[in-house]
């Protein structure tokens, strides 16, 4: 089955501006806003709550059942910090955020993140764990780097991947 919309998983290191981008891309493209976070707890897709790390631990064959038609079916923007789990066959564009230590430092400070928590997401932002994570998963032409820093840059990477989606769009269109 071909899509006639594109699906786009929006990844990073917690607090690097995912739901932002994604709330400003859908509201531009038309396209369906899933965050994972929601959809976690709305259809209990976890196996309980972290409570040192104050966050679901998360099943992902549950997660993967409750997402699945509606994702093959195309239009969403996926939410969510990790994207290895997701099926090739289900993406079209992946978009890693990435951010400033010292400006995502202070974005998980501002959340109260646990000490625990928050030093290990930094060490991951750091070590380009997730940008790692969507290359090894991805075809190298569907994955993009941006920086996340501050609002001009989200209104820049909004505009580059609303720009994407227009030419999916064409370029698929008698598909």
């Amino acid at each position: 089955m071909s899509r006639t919309l594109p699906n786009i998983i929006i990844t990073g290191t917690p607090g690097v501006g995912k739901t932002s981008h994604c709330e400003l891309l859908a509201e531009r493209t038309g396209l369906k806003h899933l965050s994972v976070n929601d959809v976690v707890k709305a259809k209990e897709c976890h196996e309980g709550y972290d409570e040192e790390y104050q966050s679901w631990i998360v099943d992902e064959d549950k997660l993967l059942d409750a997402i699945e038609d509606e994702v093959k079916q195309g239009g969403c923007i996926i939410d969510w910090h990790a994207c290895d789990l997701f099926p090739k066959s289900w993406i079209d564009l992946v978009v890693v955020l990435r951010v400033e230590s010292k400006v995502l430092y202070d974005r998980l400070t501002e959340r109260k993140y646990p000490e625990l928590k928050l030093q290990e997401n930094l060490d991951s932002e750091i070590m380009e764990v997730l940008l790692q994570e969507a290359r090894d998963s991805y075809d190298e032409e569907i994955v993009v780097e941006l920086q996340s820093n501050d609002a001009e840059q989200m209104d820049e990477n909004v505009d580059r991947i609303e720009a994407w989606f227009k030419q999916w769009k064409e370029n698929n269109s008698s598909a």
